[in-house]
């Protein structure tokens, strides 16, 4: 114990000499104090409940901690667009169901008190007429690897086996050591079982049989083994989940996220590098069953299909602008192109249909939207080539299902008819309705004037210019404000396209023709990255949340 609590101190001394350097910096000096709270948070905690966890006896501590990570959970399923739940339950407020939920298991003849404990007598359920133990994962059955695994010493440390008749049982209500929780009951002093917890909370809102119950691939055994038989045990009935959806694992970079390999990541520390939408797109890429390995590759393919679904969304934003919006020329004739085109948006909205009825497949959904934008883009090209007009109440009616579908999966909020909004979804005026006339004669006016700068060799005329989109614009008060607000990743990802390729980081590497940046003009945009870089760290500060990821409130 002692020697790992040194190489913690050791580490966390490290960090803080890193952070403080060779200056007597008043700046990193209170950047070296948080760092050190920060590592330290886990010594000190290791030290604490080594030194004096025994004597806690007051069970307040037991509710003010998890309250904490409770507040940072749900600010984190707000940062990421997750709707809140409707009941939340916690297992302190629910200890008189919870006695009184075991103590008619033990009156049905499947629970047994022993050292103040109380038990559930798997072999006794077992040999019921109605029921059988280990439904879900039959095979772990007297499994003790498994079964120590999901239990760890709450049953299978040597005094608990002694306590019980067999090494399956599990425990309904443990009596409390030194420093633990504990409410009075009819066997002593003791608190809930891990498993027990979750079948009566859910029984008390959900009544006596739930339709769906979630969570990950490890709960099956024991935890929901265990959460079925003491739930069939209490009602007498064979029947108290009908369906589970079992999630697969996150891993990072191929291997499980622990925090022994330093490869643990955070929703505040994730949201650093990419925006909630873009974690989002990462999911829907993949099946809710399989394990998702969150990596660079993995975020990679989701600012592809981000960058491919918001390009697809300017370029018909743009076709609708110029199209009438009544009279004779708001409708045109259908050509083969346009049933051809049409006849793949309605085979597309038939295989994302059967995809979530099939087990809520949003992998094969996002799969089919990238095939019909495609399509879309395809014919858009094609129509233009002749000198054609592209239907533009076709392209509407596929843009805005699009759009719909990815409300309903979470990557856009508010009221946007097509594409993905400009402005906050709080806000009641749609800025891209309002400014983007006038930004489009202004950008037009500026190419415009580029244009005869270049011929006349004028370079004043064209840095006056550069200086009206980089510095000038950007400083105005409101867009001051929405530019502070985007991540550095972003930061070039504009319409029209100004660049086709990006590093790791969203730097441009190549312009919107294919060809290398030069070394002036990436140095240029590394300055602009950072600066921005900067502007979105004291915006996040703003909103709660520091740069390094930690801080209660989200962005």
């Amino acid at each position: 114990m002692l020697e790992r609590l040194l190489g913690k101190v050791k580490a966390a001394m490290q960090v803080v000499q890193d952070a403080l350097g060779d200056n007597n910096d008043k700046e990193k000096e209170e950047k070296a104090k948080k760092v050190l709270l920060e590592n330290a948070r886990d010594l000190l905690s290791d030290w604490l409940d080594h030194s004096q966890g025994s004597s806690v006896t007051d069970n307040s501590i037991f509710v003010d901690l998890p309250r904490k990570f409770e507040h940072d959970f749900h600010t984190d399923m707000a940062a990421l667009n997750v709707r809140p739940a409707d009941v939340l339950t916690r297992v302190s407020e629910y200890v008189p169901e919870v006695i009184a939920f075991v103590k008619q298991i033990v009156d049905n003849g499947y629970g047994y008190e022993s050292n103040c404990s109380v038990y559930f007598n798997t072999a006794k359920f077992s040999q019921s007429e109605d029921h059988y133990y280990a439904k879900l994962v039959p095979e772990a059955f007297g499994d003790s690897t498994a079964l120590h695994e999901g239990e760890g010493d709450l049953s299978v440390s040597e005094d608990r086996l002694r306590e019980k008749r067999s090494p399956n049982d599990f425990a309904l209500w443990k009596a409390s050591k030194p420093g633990e929780p504990s409410w009075d009951s009819p066997w002593g002093k003791g608190r809930p079982g891990w498993h027990i917890e979750c079948s009566v909370m859910a029984s008390s809102i959900l009544g006596e049989s739930l339709d769906i119950h979630t969570g990950g691939a490890d709960l099956k055994f024991p935890h929901h083994d265990n959460e079925l038989a003491q739930a069939e045990a209490y009602f007498g009935h064979d029947h108290w989940v009908r369906y589970f959806l079992h999630t697969g694992h996150l891993n990072i970079d191929g291997r499980k996220m622990s925090k022994s390999l330093k490869n643990f990541i955070t929703i505040k520390e994730a949201l650093q590098s990419h925006t909630a939408r873009q974690l989002r797109f990462a999911f829907l890429l993949h099946s809710w069953k399989d394990t998702l390995d969150y990596s660079d590759q993995t975020m990679k393919e989701a600012l592809n299909y981000e960058r491919l679904a918001n390009e697809f969304f300017l370029t018909v934003k743009d076709i609708l602008r110029k199209m009438p919006s009544t009279g004779p020329g708001l409708f045109s004739k259908w050509f083969e192109e346009e049933q051809n085109l049409n006849d793949k948006f309605m085979q597309c909205r038939g295989t994302a249909h059967d995809a979530l009825c099939d087990s809520v497949d949003t992998r094969s959904c996002m799969d089919a939207f990238r095939e019909l934008i495609t399509s879309t883009n395809i014919y858009i090209d094609s129509r233009v080539k002749v000198g054609s007009s592209p239907n533009g109440l076709l392209l509407k009616n596929i843009a805005k299902y699009i759009t719909d579908m990815f409300k309903i999966f979470g990557t856009i909020e508010g009221d946007q008819t097509i594409g993905f909004p400009v402005t906050g979804a709080q806000q009641s005026v749609n800025t891209e309705e309002v400014v983007m006339p006038y930004l489009d004669v202004f950008a037009k006016f500026r190419d415009d004037v580029r244009q005869v700068a270049r011929q006349h060799k004028a370079k004043d005329i064209l840095t006056l210019c550069d200086q009206v989109r980089d510095d000038i614009l950007p400083n105005l008060g409101a867009t001051r404000d929405a530019q502070r607000k985007i991540p550095p990743s972003e930061l070039f990802k504009t319409d029209p396209p100004q660049y086709s390729q990006f590093d790791d980081k969203g730097i441009p590497t190549h312009d919107a023709e294919g060809k290398d940046l030069t070394k002036s003009q990436l140095k240029k945009l590394r300055k602009l990255y950072e600066a921005q870089e900067k502007k979105y760290s004291e915006y996040l500060k703003s909103q709660g949340v520091a740069p390094d990821g930690s801080g209660g409130a989200s962005a």
